[in-house]
């Protein structure tokens, strides 16, 4: 069952537009993969970004990012005419998003694409709706809510808006009707190219790895409406945060900000957020990488309005209650269980009872600060093997930041040389590795460096913004891929993938 994949964020794809996008490009990047030798396409999540532009801090987990919609494609539909958008400067060199500008001029352009569907909706688009709406209502009616309050945080709305009472609720949606439909479309296109998309990925068996963050964002659309799930005082605000705790990167820990989950008012209703967050998950895509899968075991909860992540403490997670519900609702979904960082008996045991494969990161290996044993000898089949991750330098950047020793200790583990380059080197590391599946980012590929850095944690600026040129998965690389994953036995043919669970055709709904 030997495969490989590739990293690639949805918005880092070529686009003239801004930023990357589900139509041409995209489809592209699979003719890529499929050349290439690849049987995975891994992508960040795909819910819509709020501030800081991350896509860990989003305003629902159900939602799709409105920036991803292909206004080709839309205009290919009937949706838009090119004039209304192919001359607009979007404001940002052609390996970088500029997010303010997106903000600025996209949605205008989406409203056009709305207005028409609106014009004459469909039965499909009825059908979305219908299906959608233990989710959809709700987003609508927040993001209308916050473009009236000038995209204030729900916590700042008025008291009636703030705890929901049905009066208040029934007067917005009468009173921003025409927004509510707005937001409702917007998620029909985005959803609609989606389906499209990942169609084509699955006829040529490219399967695409989902990224489902483990907490959301306290100025979301699920905190506002389900209010009961979370750790929350009277006044609706959290009385814990989550982070991480101080570790030998960083001396202060991770103050992430996310409001907690309430597990034991979770645990009465049999986990059905979670469980429902899950099956909408496998729904849209083939794995799911559920990400910080320690948290189940054991979280660190930091008291809300704390500067720091240093007067944190841990406390107990679900364990594997949550999972046990999860699999009794819907059988054996596909999941990766994302097991970075600080790691204790309890995650190890954890991920043992539900038998995902974990992750290993090669960089790690040689990381004199990380305690655990990253190098590849040492991995289990059951697990991914990366070179890096989001989070991580791409190779040629760590290879210029990281202390020499631990590079030295690189080059003489894995026998790098210039002459190869040490990019290749390193994937080398783990396509040879007996890991299952080997994902390697694109920046890698592309023997790009520091530059191309997707996320620094822990820092405001700059992130999420790589962009790769158009152009640059050539048909030479392709080649140059496919006979390395012939040479580590990573071919799809040998791999055998699973067939997706879900119909790409079916509508994205629970």
């Amino acid at each position: 069952m030997r495969a490989s994949g590739i990293l690639m964020p949805i918005s880092s794809l070529p686009s003239p537009y801004g930023i990357g996008t589900m139509g041409a490009a995209a489809r592209s990047f699979v003719d890529f993969l499929v050349k290439s030798g690849q049987a995975y396409w891994q992508i960040l999540p795909v819910c819509p970004t709020s501030y800081g532009d991350s896509p860990y801090q989003s305003f629902s987990t159900f939602a799709g990012n409105p920036y991803f919609i292909d206004l080709d494609d839309l205009a290919k539909q009937g949706l838009l005419l090119p004039e209304e958008y192919a001359s607009i400067d979007w404001e940002c060199a052609p390996d970088c998003i500029n997010y303010g500008v997106m903000y600025e001029k996209r949605y205008a352009v989406l409203r056009c694409a709305a207005k028409r569907l609106l014009a004459k909706p469909g039965a499909d688009y009825r059908r979305f709706v219908k299906k959608n709406d233990f989710w959809l209502p709700d987003y609508a009616l927040f993001m209308a809510l916050k473009d009236a309050h000038n995209g204030a945080c729900w916590l700042e709305w008025e008291e009636p808006l703030r705890r929901r009472e049905p009066a208040a609720l029934a007067a917005a949606r009468q009173q921003y009707a025409d927004d509510v439909a707005f937001w409702q479309a917007v998620q029909f296109m985005f959803y609609s190219q989606w389906r499209a998309l990942k169609h084509y990925a699955n006829q040529q068996e490219i399967r695409i790895i989902g990224d489902l963050p483990i907490y959301v964002a306290l100025d979301s659309v699920d905190v506002w409406s389900c209010p009961q799930e979370f750790q929350l005082d009277e006044n609706l605000l959290p009385t814990e945060v989550a982070g991480c705790p101080p570790d030998g990167f960083s001396a202060t820990g991770q103050l992430w900000g996310n409001p907690l989950f309430d597990w034991d008012s979770m645990a009465k209703t049999g986990y059905a957020w979670w469980v429902r967050r899950i099956k909408h998950m496998c729904s849209i895509y083939d794995v799911v990488r559920i990400d910080h899968f320690r948290g189940f075991a054991g979280y660190y909860a930091i008291p809300y309005g704390e500067a720091t992540a240093r007067n944190g403490r841990w406390r107990e997670g679900p364990g594997y209650a949550l999972f046990a519900a999860i699999k009794k609702k819907l059988g054996s979904p596909r999941i990766i269980a994302e097991d970075l960082g600080f790691l204790t008996e309890d995650v190890t045991a954890l991920l043992k009872q539900c038998g995902y494969p974990g992750m290993k990161v090669l960089e790690f290996a040689f990381d004199s600060r990380d305690g655990g044993d990253y190098r590849p000898h040492s991995y289990p089949t059951n697990c991914v093997a990366y070179t890096g991750t989001h989070d991580n330098e791409p190779v040629q950047g760590w290879f210029a930041t990281a202390d020499k020793t631990d590079t030295d200790r690189a080059v003489e583990y894995l026998n790098l040389t210039k002459k190869e380059g040490y990019h290749w080197g390193m994937m080398r590391g783990v396509w040879a590795s007996t890991a299952d599946l080997a994902v390697v980012q694109a920046q890698d590929v592309l023997g790009l460096g520091h530059e191309s850095r997707m996320n620094t944690p822990s820092t405001l600026g700059g992130n999420w913004c790589w962009r790769a040129l158009p152009g640059a998965f050539t048909p030479a690389l392709a080649q140059k891929l496919n006979h390395l994953m012939e040479l580590y036995g990573r071919l799809p043919a040998e791999a055998a993938p699973e067939d997706a669970t879900q119909d790409p055709a079916d509508s994205p709904s629970v």
